[in-house]
């Protein structure tokens, strides 16, 4: 998949996605426009329908399918959001769907999932992992694997954030652009757009330190395993999926990547909560973590972060912001 593709899917797939999905906000957070002595503009995918941008990907996949194969059953692999968008989907479009857990999954969205009436499997906590057994079964059962970001669709999906970006950007200039990253998904889809629209744009990728499959797949210049350590940002965690077509997506678009230790990812946490009054999950805290470490090279110029999701348990807030 070429980013021309990748761009071109999503511009094509917007118009059905908005029936069912609405713009989310896209402004300006002033305290850390006044830390970093940038215009921060924020990408609201905390306040998207299930908490996270993951409704948009699984949203566009779910569309492709007929009514039959909804029926029949979907499955995939997910840490939570992923899952949640595809049990959004399902109840809006009709069918039955299995997700594949980690064991270790924010328990508030294995509760949400189980409210969407989906059937969950917790098997270990490498989602690299759970992402072949969820293909295998899916093979071996006759149903439709959805996956989490390594599809033409998801990422088409994924890359509606950056056409909204652009529609509510209104002509104005944008300088740089900061997402968080797992699979790549988002950021494929997203940099794919916006570097179509604003050729001289600057792509940021944020990953934990202690989880950088994919910058360190970049890297080493093929998709290669990690020694993964626990992170609060859970969204993003676990290995890229082998012949993963984001990995190229990623190498090609995006052009600097952030690795940020886990204090600097509580303490953003913080400063959005205490600012903004807006409760963000840790890999959205990861992106504007990753700007602050790029405070320097991004001062005067206008910045987007993606704020990719809201979906904090309480427990894991408590833990967070002792």
């Amino acid at each position: 998949m070429t980013p021309a593709e990748a761009a071109a899917g999503a511009e094509r797939v917007a118009p059905a996605l908005r029936e069912h999905l609405p713009p989310t906000p896209f402004v300006r957070y002033d305290a850390f426009s006044d830390e970093l002595g940038a215009d921060v503009l924020v990408k609201c995918e905390h306040q998207q329908r299930t908490g996270s941008f993951k409704a948009r990907g699984a949203l566009a996949k779910i569309l492709t399918l007929t009514e039959s194969a909804r029926a029949a059953g979907v499955i995939t692999a997910s840490t939570g959001n992923h899952g949640l968008g595809v049990g959004n989907a399902l109840a809006t479009l009709g069918g039955h769907g299995i997700v594949y857990l980690p064991e270790n999954a924010a328990p508030g969205k294995v509760a949400a999932l189980r409210r969407l009436g989906l059937e969950l499997r917790a098997e270990g906590n490498d989602t690299g992992v759970l992402e072949i057994k969820a293909r295998a079964y899916a093979a071996e059962h006759g149903l439709t694997y959805v996956p989490p970001y390594n599809d033409p669709d998801i990422i088409a999906g994924q890359g509606t954030v950056g056409v909204e970006i652009v529609e509510q950007l209104a002509g104005a200039p944008l300088d740089a652009v900061v997402v968080a990253v797992g699979g790549g998904g988002l950021i494929s889809g997203v940099a794919a757009v916006l570097k179509k629209h604003l050729p001289g744009i600057r792509v940021y990728g944020a990953q934990p330190a202690v989880d950088d499959a994919m910058a360190a797949s970049v890297r080493a210049g093929e998709i290669v395993q990690v020694d993964a350590g626990q992170t609060l940002s859970d969204g993003t965690a676990g290995s890229v999926e082998p012949g993963s077509i984001t990995f190229d997506l990623c190498r090609e678009l995006v052009d600097d990547w952030v690795l940020v230790e886990e204090d600097a990812i509580r303490d953003a946490l913080r400063t959005v909560i205490d600012t903004e009054h807006q409760l963000i999950e840790g890999s959205a805290a990861l992106a504007f973590a990753a700007a602050r470490e790029r405070r320097t090279e991004l001062a005067g110029k206008r910045v987007a972060v993606v704020s990719c999701g809201g979906n904090m348990s309480s427990s894991t807030l408590e833990v967070a912001l002792a």
